[in-house]
Order: C-alpha cells, then sequence, then structure tokens
C-alpha cells in the first residue's frame, strides 16, 4: 500500500467515530424534518377551512394602531402604548385614592383599548400570513404586511417601542414591570413577519421592522422594567422568555435565544414546575386552572419556539424528571375532563374553559402522544370570551410547525 493510503488502526477508528456521529445527526435531521412535515400537514389539513374563511373577513379590515384610541387617562404620548393593571379597583375605603387589589378579578372600567388593537393585530395579521401560506395568494400576503408597516413602520401611526406606560395603577404607578405581558400578543406577529415579510416587503421595510423589534428587545433585557419581569417567579417570567426569543428569532440575534434557552432549563423550568408536572406557583392563585393551562402554553411555545437552539426542549429533562412534556401529561386528563379538575375552580371565566391548548399540540408532537393531537383537534380554536382571548396567544400553530 503506497503512503498516500496508510490508514493507522487509531485513524480508522476516529473516521469511523465521525462517520458514525455524521450518520446520528442525519438521523435525527431527517426524524425532526419528518416531524415538522408531518405537524404542517396535520394543521393544514384541520385548520385550511377556518383559515381561510377568516382571513377572507380580514381582508376587508383596515390595520388599526394604537394611534387611534386616545385616553384622557394614558400619561403618555400618541404613540405609547397604555393600559391599566387588571386586578386593581377603587378602594371603597378611599374611592378617591389609589388602586387596590382584587386578584383575579378584571376591573371593566379600565383603559383597554390599546390592548384590543394589538390583539386584534395579533388575530388577523397571522390569520391573514398562514392563508397566504396554505394558497400563496398574494392578497392575503400583502394585507398582513399592511398591518407590519402600520404598526411598525409609518411614523404617524407606529407605536413606540417599548411598555413604559403598560398596566400602571391609579395613584401608584404610570406603568408597571408585569405590564410586558401585553405584549405577548406580539409573539405570533413576528412568527408571522418572519415568513411573510422577506418574500412580500421591501429591503427598507424589512429592515424597519427589523430595527423596530430590535429596539423593543433592547428594551425589554436593558430596561428596569424588563429584568424585573424576566426575573418573575411565575407565567410573567415565561412569557419574558418566549417573547424574547420570537423577537430574536425574527432579528436573528442567535447570542439572546441562547441566553433564553439557559433561562429555561436553569430557571423557569426549576422554579416553576412541580415534580407532578403542576405549576405550584399558579395553583395558588384565584384563576388555578386557566393560568395552568397558560402557563402550559406558553412554556411549550417556548420550546417550539428554541427547536434547533441547544439541546432539544422537549426532550430536556431535569435529574427528577421534571419537563414540558411531564406538564402535558399532568394537565391532559382536565383538559379532557374539567369536571375532575381537584383544585379550586377559577373566581372568573372557569365556565369558558378549556379552549383549544397549543401547547397539547406541540406536546403530542414532540412528545409522540397522538392522545394529546386527538383532543386538541376537537377542543374551541377561537374563543369569544374576552378574558380567555387576553390570555391565548398562539391561534395559528401552522405558522409554528
Amino acid at each position: 500500500m503506497s503512503q498516500g493510503l496508510t490508514v493507522t488502526r487509531r485513524r480508522f477508528c476516529e473516521q469511523l467515530t465521525a462517520f458514525g456521529s455524521f450518520a446520528a445527526i442525519n438521523v435525527r435531521g431527517l426524524a425532526r424534518d419528518k416531524a415538522r412535515d408531518h405537524g404542517y400537514g396535520l394543521v393544514a389539513e384541520t385548520d385550511r377551512a377556518r383559515i381561510l374563511k377568516a382571513a377572507e373577513t380580514y381582508l376587508a379590515l383596515e390595520p388599526k394602531t394604537i394611534t387611534a384610541f386616545l385616553s384622557k387617562k394614558s400619561p403618555a404620548g400618541l404613540h405609547d402604548f397604555f393600559s391599566q393593571a387588571d386586578y386593581f379597583w377603587p378602594d371603597p375605603k378611599n374611592p378617591d385614592g389609589p388602586y387596590v387589589n382584587r386578584d383575579g378579578q378584571s376591573n371593566p372600567e379600565n383603559f383597554n383599548e390599546h390592548r384590543k388593537a394589538m390583539i386584534a393585530l395579533s388575530i388577523r395579521m397571522p390569520a391573514l400570513t398562514a392563508a397566504w401560506m396554505l394558497t400563496k395568494d398574494r392578497r392575503y400576503g400583502q394585507r398582513a404586511c399592511d398591518h407590519l408597516r402600520a404598526w411598525f413602520i409609518t411614523p404617524a401611526t407606529r407605536m413606540n417601542p417599548n411598555l413604559e406606560y403598560s398596566q400602571g395603577v391609579h395613584g401608584v404607578s404610570t406603568g408597571r414591570s408585569y405590564g410586558i405581558i401585553d405584549t405577548l400578543h406580539l409573539v405570533e406577529v413576528a412568527r408571522a413577519a418572519s415568513l411573510v415579510a422577506p418574500k412580500l416587503m421591501s429591503a427598507g421595510d424589512n429592515a424597519a421592522l427589523k430595527d423596530w423589534f430590535r429596539s423593543y428587545l433592547t428594551w425589554m433585557k436593558t430596561s428596569d422594567k424588563g429584568k424585573t419581569e424576566r426575573d418573575a417567579l411565575n407565567n410573567h417570567a415565561t412569557c419574558w422568555a418566549l417573547q424574547a426569543s420570537e423577537f430574536a428569532r425574527l432579528i436573528g440575534d442567535d447570542g439572546t435565544r441562547q441566553e433564553v434557552h439557559k433561562q429555561y432549563t436553569d430557571v423557569l423550568l426549576p422554579g416553576q414546575l412541580g415534580v407532578d408536572g403542576s405549576f405550584p406557583k399558579e395553583l395558588v392563585r384565584t384563576k388555578p386552572y386557566s393560568y395552568s393551562i397558560f402557563n402550559f402554553d406558553v412554556m411549550a411555545a417556548l420550546c417550539q419556539s428554541l427547536r434547533g437552539v441547544g439541546a432539544d426542549l422537549f426532550a430536556f429533562r431535569l435529574s427528577d424528571g421534571r419537563g414540558v412534556c411531564k406538564a402535558a401529561e399532568f394537565l391532559y386528563p382536565y383538559l379532557k375532563d374539567k369536571g375532575a379538575w381537584p383544585y379550586a375552580k377559577d373566581v372568573e371565566h372557569f365556565d369558558a374553559l378549556p379552549v383549544r391548548s397549543p401547547g397539547l399540540l406541540f406536546a403530542g408532537l414532540a412528545c409522540d402522544k397522538q392522545t394529546y393531537i386527538a383532543l386538541w383537534k376537537t377542543m374551541n380554536p377561537d374563543p369569544t370570551d374576552a378574558e380567555i382571548i387576553r390570555n391565548y396567544p398562539v391561534r395559528q400553530p401552522l405558522l409554528w410547525v
């Protein structure tokens, strides 16, 4: 054998090991691709008629941003998002003084028009994007982009990229860290934008769109309110993480996504999930059922969002077995039969639940549980109760699978 073809036993073993690793990576990659294709086909078949019906309606509706809704209660400017804390009410003992907390009971007198406008955006723009994906009809995609321009680009109507004035409390604060949960409704907008904007918007508009989300993500990561929300001990931190992950995904910020991945494995999962798969901090609330479902949905969406960043979070387990599949296992019986719920009933809106859980779909696909998927198909995908809609950030799973 010539010198150029001489292979030592050590070198042969190294090459064989490398080939085996490469083959294993390819097999895992093919498995992921197959699962992704299966998930897309499943959701497309399930939701096609629903998506197209909704998108046809939304084609006729002009985008409306926060600048269309003024409030005398707002301490901010025309382009600043403003909302009031849900569970704060006038004090019966001091009606003109600072509001007091009544956990779980939303005050119907609050100014909610900015939040409603953002929720409308979060319903319409992703549905239009999903319809464009299914049909390639540019009408749907262009209308989706109209919403993006109005909210994030056009000077006369765009929103300022911060939440300094969200969930303020009369007589206490003009804005609080908890308010950052309001922009949870931009998560699916960002996901949809990552799909439609590169195809149908100009390079300049794409750059401006990313500049907005880059500025907002910077504010989330560096402001006192943002850092406080990131370090919350319940669903607020999970919601911060999902926002940071998706906004970073849109702008190509891999560093932030890696940080959020570590936040999930090192902080969120060990700090929030019980050994039995429950969320103990949500169970002690006055709405334990809805908050348990909500936190599970957001956590599962976060695992879906971070696919491709580090270890697969659906497969990740703590040493005691805790993981998102365990959370799905805990909640599944109570999503199937609310009557079996062994904890206190929610003080409000218990009868309107459950609705279709995106977490159940994501976990069903990733944890290989066909029973979850079968139940997901039977659940209501379009709730009408305003309180349920407020806590329902993923409505178009076609964009996620």
